[in-house]
């Protein structure tokens, strides 16, 4: 194979998306990266009063960081059960359900009055954020195909690193004004304008001719299906392994910089958002990158490059040795190869399953957050410190990359044809 197309699914003849204007493509990735972003936002945003909510509640960093796991789980559940609706009713409906299940969860969350109470809202919130995660990505396979997706998936991320960037910032600018329960006021207003945007930026993209039917039975058929492509399943395992990493250092950031080595919350928010920047850059890279190396090239590398960045992080945390620089140059390594990975991973998994897109992202998606929600805790399980936090970044990205090469198998990538799921479970 000669072509860099020929690692993903043959494309279809004429996609929507090769029809449009480049006007409407730009469009199209603002409102889709719109979307995505409220995921990063709700699970960002509230980062730097973390410390504060555990003073506040009267509880510790294990039981707060917990509430960060109930999100993480929500959202890696409500995909589950909103990516197959998404495939039966369309996109349009579950968004907009979600958004405003979310605008009332996130108000809620400001009047918790105890830990316990915060992290179940948070589950809430996490169920309906999940709808804007997988519809988004089902839109894009709605829309492209081949390296199509890759690309579109890749600027996404740009759009999407915006909110990383911003949400530290903001929780912490808000916090300069209010407590921790006006950054939850303030995601509601956010949600808000997103409801507005998913109302009058998107049109449906799944028209009735292609929705999928059969209840319950033929949910459980779609998944079935997926779930015996090996390459498929092994791909899903390593975006899910290698965002573990991410979320890893998400839950453990705030108290590694600000109770270990004395930042401010501002300034937790300046070194968070450096991290997510290199994150976009790399992102960027990928489209570049993909005009010369096939997708399954650059993912295997990234994984390599990621997991020998974790195995440096951890060896630095443990022995302490460059201080602070030490611990930021190989972390920001780690997010780079993140955001080479998952574009790249995702197009090839969902190349393989086109007629099951909202299915696929579901499955791809709640990986990604379900890791991450065994992840979180086990930062807080093991300690606040630096160390904790490198051991489960590095474990995760060490498993993505034996994910890869045992069950993925990269030459499988290229030697074995797509299946195309049976008439049965339309």
């Amino acid at each position: 194979m000669t072509s860099v197309d020929s690692q993903l699914a043959p494309p279809a003849p004429a996609m929507p998306g090769d029809l449009m204007t480049p006007w409407q493509r730009v469009k199209m990735v603002l409102v889709l990266g719109s979307l995505i972003a409220v995921g990063p936002l709700t699970i960002d945003m509230y980062l730097p009063a973390l410390p504060a909510i555990t003073d506040d509640l009267l509880t510790n960093a294990a039981a707060v960081q917990l509430t960060l796991t109930g999100t993480l789980a929500g959202v890696a559940l409500g995909q589950l059960l909103i990516g197959p609706l998404s495939d039966a009713v369309g996109r349009r409906r579950p968004l907009l359900a979600g958004a405003i299940v979310h605008v009332i969860a996130s108000l809620l969350c400001a009047l918790a009055p105890n830990v316990a109470v915060l992290g179940a809202l948070r589950v809430v919130q996490g169920l309906a954020v999940s709808a804007a995660a997988v519809v988004a990505m089902a839109v894009v396979r709605d829309l492209f195909s081949g390296l199509g997706v890759a690309r579109v998936l890749s600027r996404l991320m740009l759009v999407m690193g915006v909110a990383p960037v911003l949400a530290p910032t903001l929780g912490g600018e808000v916090l300069r004004w209010t407590d921790w329960r006006g950054v939850f006021v303030a995601l509601a207003g956010i949600s808000v304008i997103l409801l507005a945007i998913t109302a009058f930026g998107l049109p449906e993209t799944l028209p009735p001719e292609r929705r999928r039917h059969g209840g319950l039975a033929g949910t459980a058929r779609a998944y079935g299906w997926l779930l015996r492509d090996r390459p498929f399943v092994g791909l899903v395992l390593v975006t899910g392994l290698a965002m573990a990493a991410v979320f890893a250092y998400v839950a453990g950031s705030s108290f590694v910089f600000q109770e270990q080595y004395g930042m401010s919350e501002q300034g937790f928010a300046v070194v968070f958002g450096l991290g997510a920047i290199g994150l976009v850059a790399a992102s960027q890279l990928n489209v570049v990158l993909l005009r010369y190396f096939r997708p399954a090239r650059i993912m295997i590398a990234s994984v390599a490059a990621g997991a020998l960045c974790a195995l440096a992080l951890l060896l630095f945390a443990v022995t302490g040795f460059g201080g602070l620089p030490a611990i930021l140059v190989p972390l920001w390594g780690v997010l780079a190869t993140v955001a080479l990975i998952n574009p790249n991973a995702a197009a090839l998994a969902m190349g393989r399953h086109g007629e099951a897109a909202g299915t696929a992202a579901a499955l791809l998606g709640s990986a990604q957050f379900g890791v991450g929600a065994v992840a979180a805790p086990l930062v807080g399980a093991i300690g606040t410190g630096g160390a904790a936090m490198a051991a489960v970044v590095a474990a995760s990205m060490v498993l993505a990359l034996a994910a890869l090469l045992l069950i993925v198998r990269p030459a499988s990538l290229v030697t074995e044809v797509p299946a195309v799921a049976p008439a049965t479970a339309h």
